[in-house]
């Protein structure tokens, strides 16, 4: 198993959080930027700039992409929790109370669940961007 433990600010460029992870999970599997860049359609200049922290506000579809392809959680790549791994089945185990998933495929409950991470990333976005 993975255990994250990555060092910030190497050679005094200081990385965003998403660009550390990312850049992490990519070297554990030993692939270059290039073919990371492929797996997730962009031009590996803009996934350089996305893990040196230069490219600031990563597109959410770009980072569920990522989850996706390296089986962690949005809110891993977020820096909001420490956890790498996730249980593609806990929606259904553990549902909120008042959401009815009774007929739902494993594949509508994970965008189920993408959507959630999404509305708590955009609130905590809202957050941050209200000076009160």
């Amino acid at each position: 198993m993975l255990e994250w433990n990555c060092q910030n600010d190497k050679g005094g460029l200081t990385m965003s959080i998403i660009g550390q992870r990312i850049k992490w999970l990519r070297e554990q599997k030993q692939w270059s930027q290039l073919q990371l860049a492929e797996k997730l359609g962009i031009h590996n200049t803009v996934l350089s700039r996305i893990e040196s922290g230069e490219k600031k506000g990563v597109d959410f579809h770009l980072i569920s992409k990522v989850a996706d392809l390296f089986e962690v959680s949005t809110d891993f790549l977020h820096g909001r929790t420490e956890e790498l791994s996730w249980q593609r089945g806990s929606v259904r185990e553990t549902p909120a109370t008042f959401l009815d998933v009774d007929g739902l495929s494993e594949d509508e409950l994970i965008e189920v669940k993408r959507h959630i991470e999404f509305l708590k990333w955009k609130a905590l976005q809202e957050k941050n961007e209200d000076p009160s």
